[in-house]
């Protein structure tokens, strides 16, 4: 994701939560044409831009490996903050990132209708 114009429209605009590690900022609707995702990690925590790349690589990565378990239909933008001041392991990041997801799913994702109790089967 890049542009002035649709950052500057997903933070003024997009709901946001947190999960432990990692702030999120989602966008839903845009039309974009596709779903798209900006990762960040704050240089004020990280000096060295070789941690920086290490814990972004480590977002990307996890992202790529559940993203089809998103359940949202239409496009959407999505920020993904990096926001411990520790290196947390790739494990920590992934199920992060699964909680990220799990929440986007809840809040956005399709209704699903409440199933009926089942009826007695009649002889």
């Amino acid at each position: 994701m890049c542009g002035k114009t649709s950052i500057s429209k997903l933070l003024a605009k997009g709901k946001h939560g947190s999960v432990s590690g990692i702030r999120y900022q989602c966008l839903y609707g845009t039309d974009s044409g596709v779903n798209r995702i900006l990762v960040s990690v704050s240089k004020k925590f990280f000096k060295r831009a070789v941690k920086r790349n290490l814990l972004k690589r480590r977002i990307r990565e996890s992202w790529r490996r559940q993203k089809h378990q998103l359940n949202l239909e239409g496009n959407f933008d999505i920020l993904l903050i990096y926001s411990v001041k520790e290196i947390l392991s790739y494990e920590e990041i992934y199920s992060s990132i699964g909680q990220v997801i799990e929440n986007l799913n809840a809040k956005h994702g399709p209704k699903q209708p409440a199933e009926a109790p089942d009826a007695p089967l009649s002889e």
